[in-house]
């Protein structure tokens, strides 16, 4: 039998790689494009609950990208309280296979991956459906994605004003100095939902809680705004989806009855969001095959869940990168 390498890239080897911003988006963009084109296998995330879902869980993404030749697992741990013990809510490792011999190719940290993953898709999500002159974010949460959602969704909008808002003032002050920073520009840190909601163009919820509760409003929505909830559980009012002219998600195979979790859980179980009522999957949009936004007096809302596809699209940037500037370790698995 013939030796089996694999490369292994752990969390300095990832930072040191860094991807730009345009890198983060032309992969998960490519990768979107592939799946509109059915190009791709997805297979619906499952979770691992060791006690509790609401204090944290396992997420297991699966899936295959044909055109980068890759298969992919992510095996993504999502516990609220880390923070008190100094660690990242959200820590990831992805693995990634041949899909042609199920030879393995690399095992990468995927907890920053993660984390552009998201804020890619939040930024792509609005660079096919929010109107073009959005000059004001509406951001709520400061977890490790909410940095990447922001600085991605400024790399398309350069926004005019910024605001986000989180539980904890520390986190939100923390994240508003550090976009401050980094953006060039001023970020502004505010104490409750409806400043940080009313009249923004794009609205983007990443919430933390621990149960459903109806925190964001529908009467705060701007007429022509898009609005991106993703958090774990159901920050939104069942009235949300009454005012969308359309409702696009990353996936309906991971939105459709009978699954845990999500923004709009309550609205799929109670049959407000359906096969029927759904507008479009973003890749289709991507791939030219159904419309985006078509006018500014349109209200969209985008629902992602998190894409395999996208983990599997940015391994495949990093490990490319990784490859051609000798970073890394190389393992011997056979």
């Amino acid at each position: 039998m013939q030796p089996i390498h694999l490369m292994y890239l752990n969390g300095p080897d990832v930072a040191r790689i860094a991807l730009t911003d345009a890198e983060i988006l032309g992969a998960v963009e490519a990768a979107l494009d592939a799946q509109g084109n059915q190009a791709v296998v997805i297979e619906p995330r499952v979770h691992l609950v060791p006690h509790d879902s609401a204090a944290g869980h396992f997420n297991v993404l699966r899936g295959v990208v044909l055109p980068l030749g890759l298969a992919g697992v992510k095996v993504v741990g999502d516990f609220v309280d880390n923070f008190k013990i100094g660690l990242p809510s959200e820590i990831g490792l992805l693995t990634l296979f041949d899909p042609s011999t199920g030879v393995p190719l690399a095992i990468i940290n995927a907890t920053s991956v993660t984390e552009m993953r998201t804020g890619a898709m939040t930024a792509l999500g609005a660079k096919y459906l929010a109107r073009k002159g959005s000059k004001v974010l509406g951001h709520i949460g400061a977890r490790g994605t909410s940095y990447w959602n922001i600085r991605l969704l400024n790399h398309f909008f350069d926004f005019d004003e910024i605001r986000v808002h989180s539980k904890r003032a520390e986190s939100r002050e923390a994240l508003a100095a550090k976009l401050s920073k980094d953006l060039g520009k001023r970020v502004v840190a505010v104490n409750d939902w409806e400043k940080c909601v009313r009249d923004a163009d794009i609205v983007v919820e990443a919430s933390r809680l621990t149960e459903p509760q109806a925190l964001l409003k529908t009467e705060w929505i701007k007429h022509g705004a898009l609005v991106i909830p993703y958090g774990t559980m159901s920050a939104v009012e069942l009235s949300l989806t009454d005012i969308m002219d359309k409702v696009v998600v990353d996936d309906w195979g991971q939105c459709r009855k009978g699954l845990p979790f999500g923004a709009l859980r309550q609205h799929v179980d109670s049959g407000k969001l359906t096969d029927r009522t759904l507008h479009a999957e973003l890749g289709e949009i991507v791939a030219h095959l159904k419309p985006g936004r078509e006018s500014d007096e349109e209200t969209i809302l985008f629902w992602h869940r998190g894409l395999s596809l996208s983990d599997i699209a940015l391994g495949s940037a990093i490990l490319h990168k990784a490859r051609a500037n000798s970073i890394g370790q190389t393992l011997r698995f056979e």
